[in-house]
């Protein structure tokens, strides 16, 4: 399997990495972890100018580009540890309209986010935080032509920020069944929802969402009644190798930062970054953030190729995870305790890694999948 990315893959790298450079600097990280949303309007617009809105999305909508551009794009994010709801668009809400829409909602929705007018997410999880149908509680009763949706939904990415939430509740009135699941696609200003902030130590913006009594039409639903878990299994393996591109991202620029100031930092008259030991963890630390993106990328290419890769999936969330917490434990250890002051913004990337390494399943959740899938 080659690796490298081909001219039109290079291209769309040095395009996001030149942009986020000079668009999102550590000073404007620094305002988005403190903003109510995590993204301003204006930059949106740009993004949207430079059809970073449209990939993934078929050319019929206005979108350009797979899969794995996707991926080259949020492991640039990565390296600036971008906020906003374009994961949670892209990544989240995009393969299950494509896969579960009808035409006239693919028209709507994939044509809007496309075009940068529209931004959607995901609530799935409840109070136990699992990825798992039998953990949905959330129902929707049929009353006259409409659905009533109730329920709670925990950890919702950039609810604040978005238009519309797909939502996956029982509609059959059997609970632990996979078999009973909906998604219905809701506009966030419907009466009814709520949506609250939830603080994190990351600053990554999740939200409790609750749905009372939220009337909704069978123009909602996505798919069919009752066969909503098939596309939630589908994406989810999107969304962690989404979360891994990000890992790796935010683990080249961990490496980057830490060799930067091994050259700089004196000590005994030499560069820290001449000792035998400095360099051996800094040799370490490549070797993990290389070993994390094949393993990211191996995954990629299989789901892009509409091949079965759980396998790979489980694989690369788990080590992508570990190997992303001992770069950035090496970081640490060599930046020394300039490292976890609050100017610094080497921190910021450790808690994005450390909170992305339990989203959409943690370690243990996925090496359990890997178990079950070699019995």
């Amino acid at each position: 399997m080659d690796f490298g990315l081909n001219e039109q893959q290079e291209m769309m790298q040095k395009l996001a990495r030149d942009f986020l450079t000079s668009e999102y600097t550590d000073k404007v990280l620094k305002a988005m972890v403190k903003d109510e949303k995590g993204y301003t309007p204006e930059l949106w617009k740009k993004m949207t100018g430079m059809n970073l809105m449209g990939l993934s999305i078929p050319e019929e909508y206005g979108g350009v580009g797979d899969f794995l551009d996707l991926i080259i794009v949020l492991e640039e994010m990565g390296r600036v540890c971008f906020l906003g709801p374009y994961f949670a668009t892209l990544v989240l809400g995009v393969p299950i309209i494509l896969e579960a829409g009808n035409d006239e909602q693919k028209r709507k929705y994939l044509t809007g986010i496309a075009e940068g007018k529209i931004t959607i997410t995901l609530a799935v999880t409840e109070s136990m935080v699992k990825y798992e149908a039998d953990e949905i509680r959330s129902n929707a009763v049929s009353q006259g032509g409409y659905y009533i949706l109730n329920g709670t939904k925990m950890f919702v990415p950039d609810a604040l920020a978005a238009d519309y939430i797909i939502c996956a509740a029982i509609t059959n009135g059997i609970q632990e069944s996979q078999a009973g699941i909906t998604l219905f696609v809701v506009d966030i200003n419907t009466p009814g929802i709520t949506v609250k902030p939830l603080q994190t130590i990351a600053g990554d913006k999740q939200y409790e969402v609750v749905f009372n009594n939220v009337k909704t039409s069978a123009k909602d639903i996505l798919g069919s009644v009752n066969g909503g878990w098939l596309h939630i299994g589908k994406v989810l393996q999107r969304a962690n190798i989404g979360r891994c591109a990000e890992m790796v991202g935010m683990a080249q620029q961990a490496l980057k930062l830490t060799l930067d100031y091994a050259k700089e930092r004196i000590a005994f008259g030499h560069p820290i970054g001449a000792f035998q030991s400095i360099q051996h963890r800094c040799a370490d630390m490549l070797v993990d953030v290389d070993g994390a993106r094949f393993a990211t990328y191996q995954a990629a290419w299989k789901i892009n190729q509409g091949m079965e890769a759980s396998k790979e999936v489980a694989i690369a969330k788990a080590f992508v995870s570990q190997a992303c917490r001992r770069v950035m434990n090496s970081a640490h250890q060599i930046h020394g305790a300039i490292g976890f002051t609050e100017d610094h913004i080497l921190h910021y990337y450790t808690k994005r890694t450390r909170a992305y390494e339990f989203s959409f399943g943690g370690i243990d959740y996925h090496l359990e999948r890997l178990a079950k899938l070699h019995r």
